[in-house]
């Protein structure tokens, strides 16, 4: 996971919770991790589970 390019949302804010996504070519999917432990889990996305994901945060599917 070393060598992935890891990216944070230009929304992020200075306080550091933040989380970083990152492509994974061979698998055709995503990455993603805790910015503040990027040695820690690493979560693996399906393109089609980025996409569902992505689908869900602009229908407001996770707004509290």
């Amino acid at each position: 996971m070393d060598n992935l390019e890891w990216r944070r949302s230009k929304w992020s804010g200075g306080s550091g919770n933040c989380i970083e996504v990152a492509v994974l070519p061979a698998e055709r999917g995503y990455a993603v991790r805790d910015s503040k432990d990027p040695r820690g889990p690493v979560l693996r996305f399906t393109s089609a589970e980025w996409r569902a994901f992505l689908h869900g945060v602009k229908a407001g599917e996770f707004d509290e």
